[in-house]
């Protein structure tokens, strides 16, 4: 069965284009040409990603963008913007998007990118969480254990609710700890953008919710480090 795309733009001509590329690659495309029908469409048809316009008629795309988590879903959320505004990139992104492509965007990234995040979900483990999982399944990081066949991660005994992408990042810092990863380094193993050389933010935000999370101070962490000029890394045992 093929994967379905909604697309929720207000530009005809932007849709047709997407619509178009998107069929080539066998997808099936779902269109709404405003918010409210693009929310409508995201909780009824359950697609397998989005690609939202942040500019709306109705509701803009940010509201849509909260709405669909606050209703639990976590289908890769794909944000256009013709916004040059770092912060309105890093609102989308603090409000659950995955990611964001700027207009006039190359075809060709943002296949990229969907097959990425279509690829990524795919992958995921589907196995409800079981903490009393085997050692080998499991990465014991002093007081942080990451279960990896319940794809669940514990600090102090306690599980704590991590977004699909929360969760992949710290995986993949906790499997290697003391090991530091760039920006780039992390959007592709992570976000799986190969050869990835754009914009890097989508880090930086991931790792400060996930701070807040996983940190008793996220304002000094003590899990999730920062090398100054390098990246980020796993600060191994925390007792």
């Amino acid at each position: 069965m093929g994967k379905t795309i909604l697309i929720v733009e207000d530009e005809q001509n932007i849709v047709d284009i997407l619509s178009f590329n998107l069929s080539r690659e066998g997808y099936d495309t779902l269109e709404a040409y405003d918010g409210n029908t693009g929310l409508q469409l995201a909780l009824e048809q359950n697609p397998d990603l989005i690609l939202l316009d942040l500019m709306l008629p109705g509701m803009n795309g940010f509201d849509v963008c909260r709405k669909i988590r606050e209703a639990g879903s976590a289908v890769p959320i794909l944000m256009l913007t013709a916004r040059e505004e770092e912060a309105d990139k890093v609102l989308g992104l603090e409000l659950g998007a995955d990611d964001y492509i700027t207009k006039p965007f190359a075809m060709r990234e943002l296949l990229a990118r969907v097959k990425a995040n279509i690829r990524r979900v795919s992958m995921a483990p589907a196995q409800p969480p079981q903490p009393g999982s085997e050692p080998g399944k499991r990465l014991d990081l002093g007081r942080v254990v990451v279960d990896l066949e319940g794809a669940t991660v514990y600090k102090d005994g306690r599980a704590l609710e991590l977004t699909q992408r929360e969760y992949d990042l710290i995986c993949f810092l906790a499997s290697q700890p003391g090991k530091v990863f760039s920006r780039e380094a992390l959007m592709e193993h992570v976000w799986n953008y190969e050869g990835y050389v754009g914009d890097v933010r989508a880090v930086d935000v991931a790792v400060r919710r996930l701070r807040e999370k996983i940190e008793d101070d996220p304002a000094s962490p003590k899990f999730i480090l920062t090398k100054r000029g390098m990246g980020y890394l796993f600060g191994g045992q925390q007792n």
